[in-house]
């Protein structure tokens, strides 16, 4: 594999690290969180101006025709600056399954209006008992001569509680757990039915539940063949997988410098603790565990684009594994070589190490993966 960047990704790259290094500093983070919906709209618009939201698109339909590489640069300098906009809802995760799924005209109506910053959107699609199986969907779809009917209740909705759109998966067909018979509906965020509760996650970001009432939608806002949404979905989880990787690379590259620094200018004994020896040794280990992650988040980015599933997912299982590990050890070592400070709410340390225990749980952790990657038969 070739990890060279072209010159266009590396503008590309220069360019978001540029901007979330003179924009989103630790302090203005805090005062976006208090913006309503928990992120500032005006921030939003700004990745619009710089092309950011349609990176992923067609640029036939408004988009910039870019890939996972693309997504990676920029989810990599969004993990450095913790930022807390739903790139990864609206973006990775709804955009992906309208890019796959959608209908051309659904998607020459909707790709614009994401791209240019007027829509979010969320994918609802897990449920309390599903965990991390991505087929264990018991909400229903009814059809009848109007449309489709849908109820069920969705958990852990990514920023579910302020976007525009929701993407909804549903079974139409077959038992809980089959991967047949599932399908997704465009559903307006406020649509008669739905009731959203919003919450802060641990890490700062958003999430909801959402119950679903009897919600209508015609038979236009189905993305797909009713009943074959399952592949679609398990291909753009695989792509929101390899997105939070990069996420992780940037906030365990940002938390590595923070603790070298505070090593080297926390002093005890009259001299830095950098000095001592064993605080250099875990520093070092910091490093390895940060450069084996960079491997694998790279790896992760060029395998999505494998048509192979099964390949493809061994890959992303054993990126994900490595990433999470990664995530912890690193979280736990800077935590510590931080002392008392790394726990501090006012201290940025803290709140990498939530991000990365999300992101270590989210579309499965450690555990889950390396049992995926077991069931596969190990990696390629």
């Amino acid at each position: 594999m070739n990890f060279d960047l072209t010159e266009e990704q590396r503008m590309l790259k220069d360019s978001v690290d540029r901007w979330i290094a003179e924009n989103y500093s630790f302090e203005q983070r805090g005062r976006h969180m208090k913006c309503p919906g928990g992120w500032n709209r005006e921030v939003w618009a700004q990745y619009a101006e710089l092309g950011l939201l349609g990176i992923p698109f067609d640029e036939a339909e408004g988009g910039l025709g870019g890939g996972p590489i693309e997504t990676m640069l920029v989810m990599e300098a969004f993990g450095r600056g913790l930022t807390l906009e739903p790139y990864l809802a609206t973006v990775v995760l709804a955009g992906g399954l309208l890019r796959l799924a959608g209908s051309a005209s659904q998607r020459r109506t909707l790709v614009p209006q994401i791209a240019d910053g007027r829509l979010t959107s969320a994918f609802a699609h897990s449920e309390r008992h599903s965990r991390f199986e991505i087929a264990d969907v018991s909400t229903t779809a009814r059809l009848d001569e109007k449309g489709w009917t849908l109820d069920g209740e969705k958990t852990a909705v990514l920023h579910g509680d302020s976007a525009d759109k929701l993407i909804i998966s549903a079974r139409t067909s077959g038992s809980r757990c089959d991967a047949g018979g599932i399908t997704l509906f465009l559903v307006a965020g406020d649509a008669k039915g739905i009731a959203r509760r919003g919450y802060a996650t641990q890490d700062g970001f958003r999430a909801a539940d959402i119950q679903l009432h009897g919600v209508r939608v015609s038979p236009e806002d189905v993305l797909g063949e009713p009943g074959s949404a399952y592949p679609v979905i398990a291909r753009v989880v695989d792509e929101a997988i390899a997105a939070l990787c990069a996420e992780a690379l940037g906030a365990m590259a940002a938390l590595h410098e923070l603790t070298v620094e505070y090593l080297k200018n926390r002093r005890q004994f009259g001299v830095p603790i950098g000095s001592f020896q064993v605080l250099q040794h875990r520093a070092v280990d910091m490093l390895i565990a940060l450069e084996q992650a960079r491997s694998m988040a790279m790896l992760a980015s060029m395998s999505v684009a494998e048509d192979d599933a099964e390949l493809r997912g061994r890959r992303l299982a054993a990126a994900k594994a490595q990433i999470g590990s990664s995530c912890r050890f690193i979280g736990q070592e800077a935590t510590q070589l931080h002392g008392g400070m790394g726990l501090t709410l006012e201290y940025s340390g803290g709140h990498y190490f939530k991000r990365l225990t999300m992101i270590e749980s989210l579309f499965g952790n450690t555990a889950h993966q390396l049992q995926r990657l077991a069931r596969a038969g190990g990696v390629d």
